[in-house]
């Protein structure tokens, strides 16, 4: 994540932008209004060099809107991929949603909602972790977890090594219990009450609750990890939908205090960078180049980012089914040669 904001940081300022008619190297499977790069404040031809870098790169489709507008369309943008971490975006949607409701209380510890896990079981310091806590991955919980990468696992703090909501640990104990946490306070289930309270209200071509997966790794934990497959172009809709306050056609969906609540600052993950993690985002500083922006990654090469002050919604998507070669360093590669294609005024 610093190499990531280094190279964000090294971008310049992102110049208003102004109405334009038509995308960069469109895909016949693009569903967006497509308008000319030059338009939208960009070079075609720098462009062309952002859609050679992601040929050489390996990579299957990028999106790039401005104000819900498709500037740069590559790839195979209506193909379902895995969308891994980016499964924590989705999941901090539906709280917002539920949260309103009042069918989910932030404030609840692990211990008053019954929650518990394999041994060795939870302690009950552990237990006194609230919801909160886990939605902004600091509860001190260090059991291991359902997907747990192998980095992940060898970084995990020591049980009981951190009271909770005091230290922030990328931690999938954490989200995947909010999964349960979610079902079990609503009575529905992730990846239907995404279809109907997100993919369907919002227009979402591919999308279907079937395109859910839970992935069980009942030796480590009881609680599963929460998959989702998506297209890009469904993914670019998700990451519009939060540019556009939570509101389509006039409806709220996502409700605006939970997403100016949920793209805010909440646990630092590097004092140089400035950069944290939200609620289930990790989220720019407000000083940086961009000013307001926010987004997620998936094995560090799927991402999904939102520059509300540029009115940008950047989307980009690998084949993780098949053995790639793309690493983070190549995404930020890509951002890079994507904003140093912007003209001047």
């Amino acid at each position: 994540m610093k190499r990531m904001f280094a190279a964000l940081a090294a971008i310049p300022v992102l110049f208003p932008f102004v109405f334009a008619e038509k995308a960069f190297n469109q895909s016949s499977g693009n569903p967006f209004e497509e308008i000319a790069p030059e338009k939208a404040g960009f070079s075609s031809e720098r462009l062309a060099e952002v859609t050679k870098y992601l040929d050489k790169i390996g990579s299957a489709a990028f999106l790039a809107l401005y104000d819900g507008k498709a500037f740069l369309s590559w790839g195979q943008v209506e193909k379902k991929y895995w969308c891994h971490s980016m499964r924590k975006a989705f999941l901090s949607s539906l709280y917002g949603i539920y949260i309103k409701r009042g069918l989910i209380d932030l404030n609840k510890t692990i211990k008053e909602l019954g929650l518990d896990d394999i041994p060795p079981r939870l302690t009950e310091d552990e237990k006194q972790a609230k919801v909160v806590d886990l939605i902004r991955a600091r509860s001190g919980i260090y059991h291991p977890a359902a997907a747990e990468s192998e980095e992940m696992a060898a970084s995990r703090p020591q049980r009981g090594s951190h009271a909770p909501g005091t230290f922030f640990y990328y931690n999938n104990w954490d989200f995947n219990a909010l999964g349960t946490i979610f079902e079990q306070e609503t009575g529905a289930k992730i990846f239907e009450a995404f279809e109907r309270e997100i993919a369907k209200p919002i227009g979402m071509r591919d999308f279907r609750a079937s395109d859910g997966e839970y992935q069980f790794e009942k030796d480590k934990s009881i609680y599963p990890a929460y998959h989702f497959r998506m297209t890009a172009r469904d993914l670019a809709l998700f990451g519009l939908l939060y540019q556009r306050n939570g509101v389509w056609n006039g409806k709220e969906i996502i409700p605006r205090d939970w997403i100016e609540l949920s793209t805010k600052a909440h646990s630092v993950m590097d004092e140089k960078s400035g950069i944290s993690y939200g609620y289930l985002w990790y989220v720019l500083p407000d000083d940086s180049p961009f000013g307001r922006a926010f987004f997620h990654t998936g094995v560090g090469v799927h991402m999904v980012m939102v520059l509300p002050a540029s009115k940008l919604v950047l989307v980009h998507r690998v084949d993780t089914d098949a053995p790639y070669t793309i690493t983070s360093q190549n995404l930020y590669e890509l951002l890079g040669l994507l904003m140093a294609a912007r003209l001047q005024k």
